[in-house]
């Protein structure tokens, strides 16, 4: 018994799945010691101290009322306007709004050692995450807020349907951009693109790899008879000049 292939790539349900990591800020209802989980011990919880959490954890205290989710600046209404805006800008017709910039400076753990912080232990999802630029797990992310917190979201519905018109805007962006491909071996950027956008475009940004492949595999093919043709056209005039050669020889002998 077979199993089924897996398709390269992460499925839309394990990038979902990687985006409950993402830090959000939370402000507790009750007191809770710390937790030690795998990421590191949290902060312990005192009513009214903001703190951040996994989103996982930020969830679950929040379906057990002991906290609530104060929602990223950039999932705001006026904020999501802004960003459709910067998206269908004529300026930005071929690229996509601004990705978070990298942290350039060391954080220090627990133990005191010194790391680069990198999605998802950043702040781009937190209350101080930069409010024109959408984060990695912008969608997922977003999904799970207006699932599970949408009491904390000014204007929830409104937020929904701005979060649909930039995905749409987004994702005919990117298809755009692949099917501008010609098979010459160049490529395309794709900076600022979510890992939801990449994992559910993947089928399609693969066909068009693969129908890339087989066009510049046709044209080899082509180049390498095209060569072929040409040296043996090379090699009969070739032959036909000493001939021509042998005969002026025996006419001057006559």
């Amino acid at each position: 018994m077979s199993a089924f292939p897996h398709p390269p790539g992460l499925l839309p349900a394990e990038v979902a799945f990687l985006c409950e990591m993402e830090q959000v800020t939370i402000l507790p209802r009750q007191r809770l010691e710390r937790l030690d989980l795998l990421g590191g011990p949290t902060r312990a919880l005192i009513p009214p101290q903001r703190t951040t959490l996994p989103i996982w954890l930020a969830v679950l205290l929040k379906r057990q009322r002991r906290a609530n989710i104060m929602p990223p600046p950039w999932i705001l209404a006026e904020n999501l306007q802004d960003i459709l805006d910067t998206e269908t800008h004529k300026n930005f017709q071929e690229t996509f709004s601004p990705p978070p910039s990298i942290p350039s400076l060391r954080q220090t753990d627990y133990n005191g050692k010194s790391f680069y912080a990198s999605t998802p232990f950043v702040e781009a999802c937190t209350l101080n995450a930069n409010p024109t630029t959408l984060p990695y797990h912008w969608f997922e992310l977003s999904e799970i807020l207006l699932e599970a917190a949408s009491d904390d979201i000014p204007e929830p519905d409104k937020v929904r349907q701005l979060l649909r018109d930039i995905r749409e805007v987004r994702l005919a962006k990117m298809r755009k951009r692949v099917k501008q491909l010609s098979g010459d071996g160049e490529g395309t950027r794709l900076d600022g693109i979510g890992a939801m956008e990449l994992s559910e475009s993947r089928g399609f940004l693969t066909g068009v790899v693969d129908g890339l492949r087989k066009i510049d595999a046709s044209r080899e093919q082509e180049r390498r008879e095209r060569e072929e043709e040409e040296r043996e056209d090379r090699r009969y005039n070739d032959d036909g000049d000493d001939e021509d050669d042998e005969d002026d020889e025996d006419d001057e002998m006559t």
